[in-house]
């Protein structure tokens, strides 16, 4: 199908949602890529990855970009030819990109039971104020997604979700709560938000000290 949803959170930034409804001999259609991007699609065994791969590429087409605009650092870490800042990502039949004049990040994730059974791995901080009469799988998720965010956007790698990085209290109701990196040579607070589309949950982040 086509572009599934925008948001814009604010003058500076944009999201774009694409829900992969199609094959990938349709994705494939009116998109360039470059012999990098092809050698990598090539590369995957998963046609959920390879569909996922294909949708991000026609969200960059919607937000006037091309394949040949993106590149990426030693770390991972995606870039656009522009200055502009981007983070991508997908999820089972869900992909989005967001890009921003400043630093942002962005997550997609599927509402699933088992997030309960990893919390240990990456709650810490935010134990003390989950709330079990709130929905517990999308707080969870919420805070797994937010800190996805923060993770892509912090350049140097190397972080753990569930020491370095907190999210601050929120009720799902709220579709927004802060964030921060605890890092010697980081010192920023991020504003998050989040919402539902069908069974998944989107969260992002952007810079706190800019309107």
């Amino acid at each position: 199908m086509p572009l599934f949803k925008t948001i814009k959170p604010n003058k500076h930034t944009t999201v774009f949602v694409w829900k992969i409804d199609e094959p990938i001999k349709t994705l494939s259609k009116d998109i360039v890529l470059t012999e990098r991007s092809k050698n990598r699609l090539l590369s995957m065994k998963s046609e959920i990855h390879r569909r996922g791969f294909l949708s991000v590429r026609h969200l960059l087409k919607m937000a006037g970009y091309t394949d040949l605009d993106l590149f990426y650092n030693g770390n991972g870490k995606p870039h656009l030819t522009d200055g502009k800042h981007i983070s991508i990502t997908h999820s089972f039949n869900f992909s989005a990109i967001i890009i921003s004049d400043f630093e942002v990040g962005i997550d997609i994730e599927k509402n699933r039971e088992k997030i309960k059974v990893i919390q240990h791995k990456f709650v810490n901080f935010e134990r003390g104020f989950i709330h079990k009469d709130d929905d517990y799988i999308q707080q969870l998720t919420v805070i797994w997604g937010a800190k996805e965010s923060l993770y892509k956007i912090y350049p140097h790698g190397g972080l753990t979700f569930k020491n370095d990085i907190d999210i601050n209290s929120f009720q799902i109701a709220d579709k927004k709560t802060t964030g921060y990196i605890k890092a010697k040579d980081w010192n920023k607070n991020y504003t998050i938000k989040f919402h539902q589309i069908e069974d998944f949950t989107l969260v992002y982040a952007l810079d706190n000290s800019k309107k």
